[in-house]
C-alpha cells in the first residue's frame, strides 16, 4: 500500500405535469445524419484546465492535484488540443475565465473541453474563496449563448466531491456540419459531464500520483484515444476507478473505502478523437 496521503475533494471533512403535443413534427424523417461528430476542423479545439490547490478559508489544501494537471496538460495536448492552464482561482475569476472563453471564435474548433479540480459538493465546485454553482459555468457554452460551438461536443471533467457519503464496496461471486445550418436542436444538447464520483459521495486524491479518477483517465485516454469512441473509453475509466483503487487510512472511518466515477451524457453523436 502506498504511504502517501490519500485526501478528499470536499471543502471539509465532518467527524408540473407533462404535457403531450400532439401536433409536434415528427423529427423521425428518415433523413440520414452522420452518427459521429466531425472533428477534422482546422483545430481539435480548447482543452481549459483549472487547478485549485490553496484556498482562502478554512478549506484543506489539494495536495497531488498538480500531478493531476501535468497529467492532464500532457494527454490533451498529445490529443493536439490547445491546453491553457490556470492555477488557484477566486470564483469570480472563473465565471470571468468561462464567460471570456464562451465569446472566442470556437468556428474552426472541433469541440471544447474544460476540467475542474477543486473542491466541491454536489452541483458546487469551489473557488479559492467560496463556493460557485456548476451550472453558472455551464451555461456560457449552450447552443444559444456560444453559438461557434453549437452541435459540437462540450466536454466538462470534474474532479471534485459531491458530498460526504463514503463507498464501503462489497465483495462479489464473479469469476457543426452545413446540412445542419437550418436544424434546431436543444440548448442543452452535445454536453457530457465525466465526473469523478457519484452523486453525494467523496471522491479520493493521493499526494504522490493525484487523484484516482484523473490517474485513470488519463491512462485510458493514452491506451484507447486513438481506438475507441469516448463512452467506451469513460466506461474503461469506471472500471479502472472501481477496480483498481481503494483507501488506506489510519482513520479506520476513511479506510477501504471504494469510488465509482459518473458519466452524464447529452451528447448527440459518437466522439472519436482521431478522424
Amino acid at each position: 500500500m502506498e504511504n502517501s496521503k490519500i485526501s478528499v475533494d470536499s471543502k471539509s471533512i465532518k467527524n408540473s405535469e407533462t404535457k403531450i403535443l400532439h401536433g409536434s413534427k415528427s423529427m423521425d424523417s428518415g433523413i440520414s445524419l452522420d452518427s459521429s461528430y466531425k472533428m477534422d476542423y482546422p483545430e481539435m479545439g480548447l482543452c481549459i484546465i483549472i487547478n485549485n490547490k490553496n484556498f482562502h478559508k478554512r478549506m484543506a489544501s489539494r495536495s497531488g492535484t498538480d500531478v493531476d494537471a501535468a497529467n492532464l496538460r500532457e494527454t490533451f495536448t498529445n490529443l493536439k488540443y490547445e491546453v491553457r492552464n490556470k492555477n488557484d482561482l477566486t470564483g469570480e475569476e472563473i465565471v470571468a475565465l468561462m464567460r471570456s472563453v464562451s465569446k472566442e471564435d470556437h468556428s474552426k474548433r472541433s469541440s471544447f473541453i474544460c476540467v475542474l479540480l477543486s473542491h466541491g459538493e454536489e452541483g458546487i465546485i469551489f473557488g479559492t474563496n467560496g463556493p460557485i454553482d456548476l451550472k453558472k459555468l455551464t451555461c456560457f457554452f449552450k447552443g444559444d449563448c456560444c453559438r461557434s460551438l453549437a452541435g459540437k461536443p462540450k466536454l466538462f471533467i470534474i474532479q471534485a466531491c459531491r458530498g460526504t457519503e463514503l463507498d464501503s464496496g462489497i465483495e462479489t461471486d464473479s469469476g457543426i456540419e452545413d446540412d445542419m445550418a437550418c436544424q434546431k436542436i436543444p440548448v442543452e444538447a452535445d454536453f457530457l459531464y465525466a465526473y469523478s464520483t457519484a452523486p453525494g459521495y467523496y471522491s479520493w486524491r493521493n499526494s504522490k500520483d493525484g487523484s484516482w479518477f484523473i490517474q485513470s483517465l488519463c491512462a485510458m485516454l493514452k491506451l484507447y484515444a486513438h481506438k475507441l469512441e469516448l463512452m467506451h473509453i469513460l466506461t474503461r475509466v469506471n472500471r479502472k476507478v472501481a477496480m483498481e483503487f481503494e483507501s488506506y487510512c489510519l482513520d479506520p472511518t476513511f479506510h477501504g473505502k471504494k469510488q465509482i466515477p459518473c458519466i452524464v451524457s447529452m451528447l448527440t453523436k459518437e466522439l472519436y478523437f482521431y478522424h
